[in-house]
């Protein structure tokens, strides 16, 4: 491979192109926050009974909210090269939208270590979004989850990082 230090380098594969896990144990430990976004679009009238409270299967929001607090604590087990890292705080959102219809979901995760944890906003999101379609999906199966992705990152040596607007899907 090329070391051009313009190309990034591939750090889950050792020598032999074989995934490891990152050494992270010479980097400094420091405050790291991650956020990310995605969506669940739905016909008006599901919208309009989650956010009434109609759904069969009870508290859609809440569940799902939950959801994704817990998933962002398991991102370790999920996803096999993560580190397991000590979350000091998860947030999880869930606005409904009009216009989309359906909700937007935005996960906001921090921690103290030495590496960051996009992947645990990442799944947050992702499994928060998963939530909402099980809890509602006898009111709809046509749901749609999409534009998963990360929108900023704070900490660490290549510091903050934000997706302009107009970049975001």
């Amino acid at each position: 491979m090329d070391n051009d230090v313009t190309s990034p380098q591939l750090t889950h594969l050792d020598a032999r192109g074989q995934a490891q896990m990152v050494d992270v144990s010479a980097k400094d430990t420091t405050v790291r926050q991650a956020i990310a976004v995605g969506t669940v679009t739905m016909q008006a009238e599901t919208l309009d009974a989650i956010e009434s409270g109609n759904a069969p299967k009870g508290d859609v929001i809440g569940t799902a909210r939950l959801a994704g607090i817990m998933a962002a604590k398991q991102t370790a087990n999920l996803i096999p090269l993560c580190h397991p890292l000590p979350l000091k705080k998860i947030e999880v959102s869930m606005e409904p939208d009009s216009v989309l219809p359906g909700y937007r979901i935005q996960a906001t995760v921090k921690t103290k270590s030495e590496t960051g944890v996009e992947m645990e906003a990442l799944t947050a999101v992702s499994v928060a979004a998963l939530t909402l379609y099980d809890m509602a999906k006898a009111l709809e199966k046509s749901m749609c989850i999409g534009d998963i992705q990360l929108v900023e990152k704070m900490g660490g040596k290549s510091g903050h990082w934000k997706k302009e607007q107009e970049e975001r899907g």
